[in-house]
């Protein structure tokens, strides 16, 4: 019985490359989510910033501009339930976990 070769088959194509990688990903999986989670907390914090500022110069008089102080004020308020929202999730996560039955 003759075992012929299979032609055309081209092992650095990146689909085969990349199927029989042995990188381990996990350690970017976790930088990458901490790393996410600073960088919108940091944005949360700007959009704060920014609404304190424009608001604080709308009083002052420096500004007259009251849709534009609305707007940032609207920001960071949903920013800021956006990030409560996902810290109530990742605590109830959490406590769910830790209430599994071994």
């Amino acid at each position: 019985m003759a075992i012929n070769s299979v032609n055309g088959l081209n092992l650095t194509s990146p689909i085969l490359s990349t199927s029989f990688s042995n990188t381990n990903k996990s350690d970017t999986v976790e930088g990458s989510f901490a790393n996410y989670l600073k960088e919108a907390l940091t944005k949360v914090s700007d959009l704060e910033k920014e609404s304190t500022a424009l608001t604080e110069a709308f009083a002052a008089g420096i500004t007259d501009n009251i849709h534009q102080v609305l707007i940032a004020a609207e920001k960071a308020e949903i920013a800021l339930q956006f990030t409560m929202q996902i810290r109530n999730k990742i605590l109830d996560a959490y406590n769910e976990i830790m209430n599994m039955h071994i």
